[in-house]
């Protein structure tokens, strides 16, 4: 037990520092991309470069976000925080969201007045700064791929970064076309379907970051059948007063009176039933453990 305790310890550390590392580099790289994409674009006069370099923008803010929300999640509780700060990373995954909605906004309203104002650009030049972009922008999703299970945010950030590969691709064959076609309609065309990109990527992580800020059971997490790996066990009659939450976008709680027949081995009960939730990602569990014939008022919650 002790080895294991150990073993996970050490894998817990390691994953921290490859999911710093990984946030710090993203954040470097897309730094660097979105001012190369800025001027090209201003340069240009390309919608499609500067929408893309927008997101991208968008995209670094939401990795330093993501930072510190990760690096508050490690901070030790206090008397007036006695969860800590692990709620900010909720907190972070819903403004995330936001921030990429209203970026869909602005993209979908430059891109419809160029739509009817088309001007002519460089199509070469937008082809090989997308080229770049998706180099950069697989490489970062490449980074937290192995991580991208184990938060939300860093889930969000990686569904990002691989969305914005694809959008690259396409700002990439825009440029093409141009070039070859003078087709210049292409370029706000592209805004929009990088709009609609980002906003089918965003979708999700809105949906569930704002039902974890609502306290609401997380996605991932069944309720009937947390309530029956609790059943299943021996000794136990019913379950009632059960509430699953999330405390952050890793770690999840639950509350729950446990009717049981007897006293006997309350405490050892009490454990596995505990061990068992572990297993199915929840992380910090209080469990109320009472006899078929005690009073409990069911009004109280």
């Amino acid at each position: 037990m002790a080895h294991n305790h150990k073993h996970h310890v050490h894998q817990h550390t390691h994953n921290i520092e490859s999911i710093n590392s990984a946030l710090v580099i993203g954040i470097i790289l897309n730094t660097l991309f979105v001012v190369i994409e800025a001027i090209a674009g201003f340069y240009y006069d390309s919608l499609a470069l500067l929408s893309d370099a927008g997101h991208n923008l968008s995209d670094v803010i939401s990795l330093i976000l993501a930072l510190l929300a990760f690096r508050l999640v490690q901070m030790k509780p206090t008397s007036k925080y006695t969860y800590g700060y692990k709620k900010s990373s909720i907190l972070v995954s819903l403004l995330n969201a936001i921030i990429l909605l209203v970026a869909v906004g602005m993209i979908l309203s430059e891109s419809i007045v160029k739509i009817r104002h088309p001007e002519p650009i460089d199509g070469n030049a937008i082809a090989w700064v997308a080229g770049v972009g998706i180099i950069i922008n697989a490489f970062t999703a490449f980074l937290l791929f192995r991580q991208k299970g184990s938060d939300l945010n860093i889930k969000g950030a990686y569904l990002h970064m691989a969305a914005d590969t694809l959008v690259s691709v396409g700002v990439l064959i825009s440029g093409v076309v141009i070039e070859y076609t003078h087709w210049y309609f292409v370029d706000p065309i592209i805004g929009i379907v990088v709009a609609i990109v980002i906003l089918y990527s965003t979708w999700g992580l809105l949906h569930d970051s704002l039902r974890l800020s609502l306290d609401g059971v997380p996605v991932d997490i069944n309720l009937d059948e947390i309530k029956g790996v609790l059943l299943r066990n021996e000794g136990v009659e019913d379950v009632h007063h059960l509430h699953i939450w999330g405390i952050s976008t890793t770690q999840n709680a639950l509350t729950a009176h446990i009717v049981v027949r007897s006293t006997e081995n309350m405490e050892e009960l009490k454990h596995k039933l505990k061990e068992e939730l572990y297993e199915h990602n929840i992380q910090h569990a209080t469990l109320e453990l009472e006899l078929d014939s005690e009073h409990c008022d069911h009004k109280c919650c």
